[in-house]
């Protein structure tokens, strides 16, 4: 088998890696991808991972809960092992100052002189990236633009989470923990591959725009030139008091080709909304509902699967917002279910990245 899967509970990373190396035993990886919860300490789960695969290419994050074939899981790491069959060449870059752009330009050389090809040459319909990031950097945005300008290839992926602490997260590459950085693996699949984003919402016909922000803090002060809270909650039509309780049902899109490219609001600040996601002066927001999660993930599965033929492998990048909706709404096992078909690992993420940074959206990579 080119894709395995595994998962581990156990209290102690020694342990939790030690059964996920006993069930990659037989496939000899040449990559291994995870994501694990934070009750494991960054230093050691990235350490004791690395030295479980000494001949593989390790790379992960945290995480604020974790997915893999057939079950959503809390308190545990997930790892996906391809062969060499599965990933003919690959090369993974740290950026370690998610602000400065040399680090950025650094790692696409390298990119460059491992694949022996300028990166505008190298094929995206050979080539995939996939991109983990510190979730609480608040730098997805503008990274996520850099990366897109300086390579035709599609990078996909999430932003670590720390299990809702809010407190710190981080990303794994060479059994060392980083913060503040972002992992970017340039990959060469053996077989082909397609994208799923689903995001379950529909357009309400209503448009906020923003006409005052503080862009460096995700903050709308104004929509439409009235007091952000005030006018989002008056097309919801509640009080701004109760506008909260909303955001998960009503967040806003930027709509384009038909798609919304979803914004959630985070909180309200005096008559501000402060947002997980960039905002910028003069978008053309539009008013979103929350539609059938499952139903829309289902057709997204079978689409992709009508697409390849048949899915050897699934890494699904899932808003926490999303896995909060599924939890309190008691589906958190019918999600699980729709993946348990396919070897899939993902987590549940602090924003996802597919042509931008977004959020309340399942991004996905997914391999024939």
């Amino acid at each position: 088998m080119h894709i395995k899967t595994a998962f581990s509970h156990k209290n102690t990373a020694e342990a939790s890696v030690n059964e996920i190396a006993q069930e990659f035993a037989a496939c000899d990886p040449k990559m291994v991808l995870f994501f694990a919860s934070t009750k494991y300490a960054p230093e050691s789960i990235c350490r004791i991972m690395q030295d479980a695969f000494p001949a593989a290419q390790v790379f992960g994050c945290s995480t604020a809960g974790e997915i893999v074939s057939g079950q959503m899981l809390d308190n545990a790491i997930v790892a996906m092992a391809f062969s060499a069959e599965a990933i003919k060449d690959m090369n993974i870059q740290v950026v370690e100052n998610l602000r400065d752009d040399q680090a950025l330009n650094s790692a696409f050389q390298a990119f460059e002189k491992h694949f022996n090809t300028p990166m505008y040459e190298i094929d995206p319909t050979e080539h995939v990236g996939i991109v983990l990031i510190d979730g609480l950097s608040g730098a997805e945005e503008g990274f996520i633009d850099s990366v897109g300008d300086l390579s035709n290839v599609t990078f996909i992926g999430g932003s670590a989470g720390d299990d809702l602490k809010f407190a710190a997260t981080h990303v794994y590459a060479h059994g060392k923990s980083y913060q503040n950085a972002a992992i970017l693996a340039l990959l060469k699949p053996g077989v082909d591959f397609t994208f799923i984003k689903t995001q379950s919402f529909r357009d309400l016909g209503k448009t906020l725009e923003v006409t005052k922000a503080d862009e460096s803090r995700r903050e709308v002060i104004e929509f439409n030139g009235q007091p952000a809270a005030i006018s989002y909650a008056a097309e919801i039509g509640t009080s701004v008091e109760e506008a909260p309780a909303h955001f998960m049902h009503n967040p806003v899109g930027l709509i384009i080709d038909g798609e919304p490219y979803v914004r959630s609001p985070q909180q309200i600040k005096d008559s501000s909304i402060l947002f997980y996601c960039g905002v910028m002066e003069g978008m053309e927001l539009s008013l979103l509902e929350s539609t059938d999660m499952l139903d829309d993930t289902q057709q997204a599965l079978e689409q992709a699967r009508e697409e390849l033929g048949d899915i050897s492998g699934i890494i699904n990048f899932n808003c926490i917002l999303r896995t909060l909706e599924l939890t309190q709404k008691n589906l958190t096992q019918d999600y699980g279910k729709l993946f348990s078909s396919f070897p899939t690992i993902g987590f549940s993420t602090y924003g996802e990245q597919y042509i931008g940074h977004i959020n309340q959206t399942a991004t996905m990579l997914v391999f024939k």
